[in-house]
This record gives C-alpha cells, structure tokens and sequence, in this order.
C-alpha cells in the first residue's frame, strides 16, 4: 500500500542555511568551516545546496572545506537538487537551460554531487524543478536505487505544484518529505493556491527560499514592499525585533511547519533568524502583514 500520509516527518532544524552563494562569498576553505561550524554552534544543521549553486561549484567548495573536519558532517543534514542543466563551461555538454529526469541522469548527479561534497550519503534529494517530461515511473526506479544503495536517506521535491506532487508520490512506496517552495511576504502564491494546505494535510514539511524576496522586500521603489515595510517596522518597533525577525516570525506562524532558507553570509543575520524562532505573532499582526502585501482586506 502506497503512503498517503508519510509517517516521519522532517528531521533537521527549524531553519536552514543556503549555499547557493558560496560561490560569491569568496571564501578559502578554512573561513568556509569556521562558517559552517558557526552555523552548527547556532542549532542551525540543515545546509541547503543544488549542484548547479554557483555555475555547478557551489557543492564542492562546501565539501573542500567539508574536508578539513569530516567529523561534522554527522552533525548536519545536508539537502542538495539535481535536474536542472544550465549551459556553462563547467558542463560544455549542456546545449540547452532544460530538465532531465532520466534515471540515468538523476544517478550520475547524485554521485558528482557525493563526491563535490565528500560524503557517503544524502540527507534529502529533491528534484529542483518540475519538468513536463519527467516520467514519474523512471524517477522512482532512480529513487529506489538510489535508497537501497544507501546513498540517499530521504527524498522531495521544489516548486511542484500538489498535483504534480501527488502524480510522484504515487509512484513511490517512500514518502516525498519536502517541497520547496518561494514563501515570502511578497511572494503569497503557495499560500493562496493550496500548495501549503497540501503540504499540511500530508505532512510534508514546506522549505521557503526567497523570504525576504531575494532582497525586493526592502525596496525603497517598490510600492507593494514600502507598504509591508511600514507594517513591518510598527511590528518590530513594538516587539523589540528587527525586521528580518518579523519576516521570520511571519513564516514560522503558519501551521504547515514552514522552514526559512537564508542566504546570507553574515552569521550575525542568521543568529536573527534563529532568535525569531522564540517569537510568536499575534494573529492579528500575522494578517496585517498578508493585508498589506494584498493592497486589500481578506475576503
């Protein structure tokens, strides 16, 4: 019988660390441990990548540095996508930004990324985007391989809508445990659209990349965020917060478990995020805050 209602549940901290700048950051190997490890001395063990992070170097940086103290890596739990190809130097066989969800591809990936990231196993494989080729019949062969030969513990998917979720999952005698997804206070689609309500009711925990909207939720000419922003700060004014906090808090209300995914560098921003994590809003300041995204009272 195949799981309607997956029995486990996601394992990993209340927030999470994206890599998907590691590129950008500059970093040696050694400053990248000394960040790794300051994320781990927060409570923060979830560690976000997708082999193409960074024009496909990403993962590897985080493996070199990885290296330097293999002891941690039982200490986290590291996620990474595969099925994007984006064409770059670094893969001169790509000709076209498409999906590939070939059992064959989704196996190599999994190997390049173990061996990017120096470790034996996967944490949690998501698929990255949905493709209107993928053959749900192929991707659980390669999911099933993939489990019994212990390479990857868990699986999900990102961006996937419930239907499309629902059309895996059916193949699958594992549960999918995430969906990752863009959840901001400006980006109010999976929460209008039935996505989180899916996720809800099959406890399939949501991952929000983007919650600050990709740095456009503190525009100074975007009229829609200069809106939140003022009903942010009176929060964070009256709250003792920051802004961010708020932000945070925002997704953190949400009865679906939603998990914020940062992207910065600054540990000093991630040590917010993680204070946020003690802080609950009010329900009356979690929808003035969806209000003044909208432009309009709720129905």
């Amino acid at each position: 019988m195949r799981h309607q209602y997956h029995p486990l549940g996601f394992e990993g901290s209340r927030i999470a660390q994206g890599f998907w700048r590691l590129q950008e950051w500059g970093w040696s190997s050694s400053e990248t441990l000394n960040f790794i490890e300051a994320c781990l001395d927060l409570g923060v063990t979830t560690f976000d990548h997708a082999d193409i992070y960074g024009n496909y170097q990403c993962e590897a940086l985080f493996g070199e540095a990885l290296a330097l103290k293999p002891s941690l890596r039982d200490k986290m739990e590291i996620i990474t996508k595969c099925g994007i190809l984006l064409p770059s130097e670094n893969r001169p066989e790509v000709q076209v930004h498409r999906y590939d969800y070939r059992s064959e591809h989704i196996l190599a990936s999994v190997d390049r990324s173990l061996s990017n990231l120096r470790c034996d196993y996967i944490d949690t494989l998501l698929l990255h985007r949905p493709s209107p080729l993928m053959d749900a019949d192929e991707v659980a062969q390669a999911f099933d391989l993939l489990f019994t030969l212990g390479k990857v513990k868990h699986f999900g998917v990102s961006n996937y809508t419930p239907h499309q979720f629902d059309l895996l999952q059916s193949r699958l005698d594992a549960p999918l445990i995430l969906n990752q997804v863009e959840l901001s206070p400006l980006e109010l689609q999976h929460f209008q659209d039935g996505s989180l309500d899916h996720m809800q009711r099959h406890a399939v925990t949501p991952m929000a990349w983007s919650p600050f909207a990709g740095g456009e939720l503190f525009s100074t000419t975007n009229d829609i965020s200069k809106r939140v922003q003022l009903v942010l700060q009176e929060i964070a004014s009256r709250l003792g917060m920051t802004i961010d906090q708020v932000v945070v808090a925002w997704l953190l209300r949400h009865p679906a478990g939603i998990c914020p995914v940062m992207g910065s560098g600054k540990i000093a921003r991630l040590q917010l995020a993680v204070e946020a994590t003690t802080l609950a809003l009010t329900d009356d300041d979690w929808f003035r805050i969806l209000i003044a995204s909208q432009g309009h009272d709720v129905p």
